[in-house]
């Protein structure tokens, strides 16, 4: 049954990959047609692109799958938030062109890595353990690029930009402390029960195919589609 439920996860994000987490729509249209600063709206996409950010969340439960204690969730993601923070901001008001498949892919491996860590492969397999602070700074740098890539894909004013995207990288930070809060609780809950640590192998190896799939669509697009 577990089985089932892990193959049909790694379906669902693949099928997702297809969309992404992009800004459409009536936010779409409300990031065009914006000027002036809009904190408290810019707050909310933000917060509303990190909910639905799934490659991120999937990235931050590898992180935090681990971590029994809310100080150490908080080192971590304190050092992922810096890292997409920095390049969030620079990407947009730097104008700092990238290619999103190229990043989007690299967002996808990290998923691969930390599950992989998360596993003992490096030990296992290489003799080594990475520094896993470092490495989560530095994927916390390219999911910022990422984000960025998705404002970059709209004409946004000049009036108010620098509030509106402090306010965007805000509203990215209340998104993921209101998921991952979920996430830690149902992971609390879950490792009161024996099934935690004989499934966490599995688990892992389900994140690990979900970042695999993602990172081979997005290089898929990169070779297959028009640069973006």
């Amino acid at each position: 049954m577990l089985t089932r439920i892990l193959v049909a996860a790694c379906l669902a994000i693949f099928s997702l990959s297809a969309f992404g987490h992009t800004i459409e729509g009536s936010d779409a249209n409300f990031v065009q047609a914006i000027d002036g600063p809009a904190i408290f709206a810019f707050m909310y996409l933000g917060a509303k692109h990190m909910v639905t950010g799934y490659d991120h969340l999937l990235f931050l439960v590898g992180v935090i799958f681990f971590l029994y204690r809310p100080k150490h969730v908080v080192q971590y993601v304190t050092l992922f938030a810096i890292g997409h923070s920095i390049t969030l901001l620079f990407g947009v008001l730097a104008d700092l062109q990238v290619n999103a498949y190229i990043i989007d892919a690299i967002i996808g491996l990290s998923i691969v890595y930390k599950a992989f860590e998360n596993i003992d492969g490096f030990k296992r397999l290489l003799g080594f353990e990475p520094n896993t602070k470092i490495a989560v700074f530095v994927f916390g740098l390219f999911h910022g690029l990422g984000l960025a890539t998705k404002l970059q894909e709209f004409t946004i004013s000049d009036n108010g930009l620098v509030t509106n995207i402090v306010s965007f990288n805000v509203g990215v930070e209340i998104g993921q402390i209101l998921a991952l809060s979920a996430v830690f609780i149902l992971l609390s809950v879950w490792r009161t029960n024996a099934s935690y640590l004989r499934h966490s192998f599995a688990t892992n190896t389900a994140l690990m195919t979900g970042g695999f799939l993602l990172a081979g669509y997005q290089l898929s697009s990169y070779l297959l589609l028009p640069p973006v």
